[in-house]
């Protein structure tokens, strides 16, 4: 399900932001890791799980990356979905392809 999401996003025009690893890796085996952070998993999971059209809420106890907040936007917006999520630092809520955050975290 995780490779289907990531290319309905690519359809949409998404491109995974690998500066923000600091692993020593090909850029392939880096963007196969971006895809696999815990806030992108725990949405994909949200999405095969829930019911069409209910909130998704996310807690971590870590800031959410640029990458994963791009794709959690997108996912709200491609998949019709309102996702709640807090990181560290606050609460964001995805929807339509927006955040509350304002992209200012």
């Amino acid at each position: 399900m995780l490779e289907q999401i990531v290319e309905r996003l690519r359809e949409e025009g998404y491109k995974p932001k690998l500066g923000d690893l600091l692993l020593d890796l090909e850029d392939k085996e880096k963007e196969t890791a971006i895809h696999h952070h815990s806030e992108k998993l725990a949405v994909t999971f949200g999405l095969i799980s829930t019911k069409p059209g209910m909130t998704i809420r996310i807690v971590k106890n870590l800031r959410v990356c640029e990458d994963c907040h791009t794709v959690i936007k997108l996912i709200s917006k491609v998949y019709a979905r309102e996702i709640l999520m807090r990181d560290r630092t606050r609460f964001h809520l995805f929807k339509d392809g927006n955040c509350t955050c304002g992209d200012y975290w």
